[in-house]
């Protein structure tokens, strides 16, 4: 037995040798002994059947899968359609999300914010489903103001959430912090830790760019030092990672959250660092 849970997350593979592959790497990352493993959702339901048929190809392995939904551009009847189609084929546990509204597309649809989903889905769904929902330690990049994300949060559990999953940090008080302010708000549910290994040092950089995610600035002079030199930014990388689990898992968190990015070999050397996997 794992000393806590794991789970990741992958993004709905565009090709055949994609989908392939990715059946490769969840029976590698398998060996962690992950709680369920999660699959995105474009922007208004873009990669709709592509999270489908990814999320069909992880249970048919026999693994626990949980499809993200998010109801920007989705409508109540869209919705029902889809929860309907997986639970037709066993699956129980979703990522309620508000997500992002495609360009082009001028109206949200029939929810607002993932707290109007959730509410939907307890009213017509009830409690047969474990809903996970997004929280966010360094606060939301289109929220200015700190009590209203944190309000926002609060709401969506409220609602009906049954845990939480956090965007990718790498300041450990931040996402502690983060935890005491919901908790003096009344929230008591599971908030996992997302955490995302350096699987490619410049994109993760410009995903953290947009988000307002903080990279310590040593690591990202060391990373930027190491120039060409692959092997060592792996190396080091793996190793930021697995302090930043250890003092998480030190503090008592309720398990950890792999963005894996569709792969698994720098995931699996952290699980093993931390002795969650052989």
């Amino acid at each position: 037995m794992n000393p806590i849970p794991v789970s990741f997350e992958f993004f709905p593979p565009n090709t055949p040798v994609g989908s392939e592959k990715l059946k490769t790497v969840v029976k590698e990352l398998a060996a962690a002994k992950p709680e369920f493993f999660s699959v995105t959702y474009g922007a208004g339901g873009s990669t709709r059947e592509k999270t489908l048929a990814t999320v069909q190809d992880i249970a048919a392995m026999g693994y626990e899968a949980a499809p993200h939904l998010s109801c920007i551009g989705s409508t109540a009847q869209s919705i029902s359609e889809i929860l309907a189609t997986y639970r037709a084929q066993g699956i129980r546990r979703l990522v309620a999300l508000r997500g992002d509204l495609p360009s082009g597309m001028a109206t949200a649809g029939e929810f607002r914010y993932a707290s109007e989903l959730i509410e939907f889905i307890r009213k017509t769904q009830g409690e047969d489903w474990h809903i996970e929902v997004a929280a966010y330690p360094e606060y939301h990049p289109q929220q200015r103001y700190v009590k209203r994300d944190l309000a926002h949060f609060a709401n969506k559990v409220r609602a009906g959430a049954d845990s939480a999953i956090t965007q990718f940090f790498f300041n450990p008080d931040a996402y502690f912090h983060f935890v005491d302010e919901v908790r003096a708000l009344g929230v008591a549910v599971p908030i996992v830790p997302g955490i995302m290994p350096f699987h490619n040092y410049g994109r993760i950089a410009q995903i953290a760019a947009r988000d307002g995610i903080e990279i310590p600035r040593w690591v990202a002079l060391k990373m930027e030092g190491y120039m060409d030199d692959t092997a060592s930014i792996r190396a080091f990388g793996i190793e930021v990672v697995t302090r930043l689990c250890e003092r998480l898992m030190a503090g008592g968190v309720p398990g950890i959250h792999f963005y894996a990015l569709n792969q698994s070999a720098v995931t699996l050397e952290i699980c093993r660092r931390l002795g969650l996997a052989p």
